[in-house]
């Protein structure tokens, strides 16, 4: 799958969001990124303070980042379905991260 391609299906993963939950993501940059240097098979990662964590401090922070790992996707993934389902769980996992939703009830949900 090209790079531009896929890319395309993260922004239509993001589209799908909840307009309410949209518009209270606020400080976030979402990047595509071929593999996790240190976790190769890592599909997905939020790094930041979820906005249940967030304080006066957090004030002039620097952007929060979703990345999703385009190779590790591609490598469990057998079909272009297969594709398009992985990048929605792997986008709406890392944004419930963002929400500070964490990895066990992810799983209660099916999103893990």
């Amino acid at each position: 799958m090209e790079d531009e391609h896929f890319e395309e299906l993260v922004s239509e993963a993001l589209d799908e969001i909840p307009r309410e939950l949209a518009r209270a993501i606020d400080n976030v940059v979402v990047l595509v990124e071929p593999r996790h240097e240190d976790e190769p098979d890592l599909l997905g990662l939020y790094q930041g303070v979820a906005l249940t964590e967030r304080d006066s401090h957090y004030a002039g922070s620097l952007p929060d980042t979703i990345t999703i790992y385009r190779d590790a996707i591609l490598d469990i993934c057998d079909s272009d379905d297969d594709v398009v389902h992985e990048v929605l769980v792997t986008v709406v996992h890392e944004i419930a991260h963002y929400f500070g939703i964490g990895e066990e009830r992810l799983h209660q949900l099916g999103w893990g």
